[in-house]
């Protein structure tokens, strides 16, 4: 059984259908990533998946209950980071995590403790829980935001921009982090992003919406080649002549060949690139190219992205 799965959610505020019957599946540990522009509907599906609010339409279910019927249920089920998460910026770490553990209804005292200790842990905050949270960098407030959310051990975590505002390393701590609740603490993740850097390092499988309605759905690599085809072979050459372009070109695997300004790279798109790529570097040989390195460019995600949102932005 998915973690996750809805069918036909719908949620309209008046005439406005924030999101407009979306349909996927999440498997248990998996990351999933939930991508699209600002206002494109993921904070409300994360509200109604996590039983803040009421679907208009449609159905779904979490951790195996059903939003509709159990909601009490789902609630003890999930952890939630959003977008600005409220800390007591008074309180200690420690404190912070009592208070938030009890809310959970962790109620055993002996049980809190061993846990708060073990998320802080592993979140590298253990040493700094006796200091008030209004000290800490963005940085390990977003750690200590994402402790908070998985306490209680829930079963999912739905995380909404977890990296968003973060510098480079503290998005790389985070990043890793999530990487390590996935594997290590298996729990099943949504993330709700526009960073491209996340989702590409982080998910397997991404839904992109724009609207409330999903645009495409499927793995990685499935979108990148859906937009901008199979990878391209690069070559870079001591230099590039007319006799190497020539004897590129005239494989009938061969589609295009792009040259760059300094004539030190060719850009060859073809058929089949891993089977074609020993041949193409023969040919280039054969006609006195000098090679220096030879890869192959996957189109990024970042592309595949753009594209999608830009052909449904009317």
């Amino acid at each position: 059984m998915p973690a996750i799965e809805t069918v036909g959610l719908v949620k309209r505020f008046g005439s406005l259908a924030a999101v407009d019957g979306l349909s996927f599946e999440v498997e248990a540990g998996e990351i999933f990533g939930l991508l699209g522009p600002n206002g494109s509907g993921k904070t409300t599906t994360v509200r109604m998946l996590s039983c803040l609010m009421a679907p208009t339409e449609g159905q779904a279910s979490v951790g195996g209950y059903n939003i509709n019927r159990d909601p009490l249920k789902v609630r003890g089920t999930v952890g939630v980071l959003t977008e600005n998460p409220s800390l007591y910026e008074r309180l200690t770490a420690y404190e912070n995590m009592e208070f938030f553990a009890k809310a959970y209804g962790v109620v055993d005292d002996s049980a809190r403790t061993n846990r708060i200790r073990e998320v802080l842990e592993f979140f590298e905050l253990w040493d700094r829980r006796n200091e008030r949270v209004g000290t800490y960098s963005k940085g390990m407030k977003q750690k200590l935001a994402i402790a908070r959310a998985i306490v209680h051990n829930p079963e999912v975590l739905f995380l909404d921009e977890p990296t968003a505002g973060l510098d480079p390393k503290a998005s790389k701590d985070i990043r890793d982090m999530m990487e390590r609740l996935s594997r290590q603490e298996r729990h099943t993740i949504l993330l709700c992003t526009h960073n491209l850097e996340d989702a590409e390092r982080l998910c397997r499988h991404v839904m992109i919406i724009n609207k409330g309605r999903s645009i495409v759905s499927g793995t990685t690599d499935e979108l990148r080649r859906k937009i901008a085809g199979p990878p391209k072979l690069e070559v870079s050459l001591v230099k590039v002549n007319e006799k190497i372009v020539r004897a590129t070109e005239v494989s009938k695997r061969v589609k295009v060949v792009e040259v760059n300004d300094a004539a030190t790279k060719l850009v060859i798109d073809v058929d089949d690139p891993d089977d074609s790529t020993p041949y193409r570097v023969k040919q280039i040989v054969e006609a006195g190219g000098l090679v220096k390195s030879v890869q192959l460019v996957e189109p990024s995600l970042e592309e595949a992205y753009l594209e999608l949102v830009k052909e449904t932005a009317y």
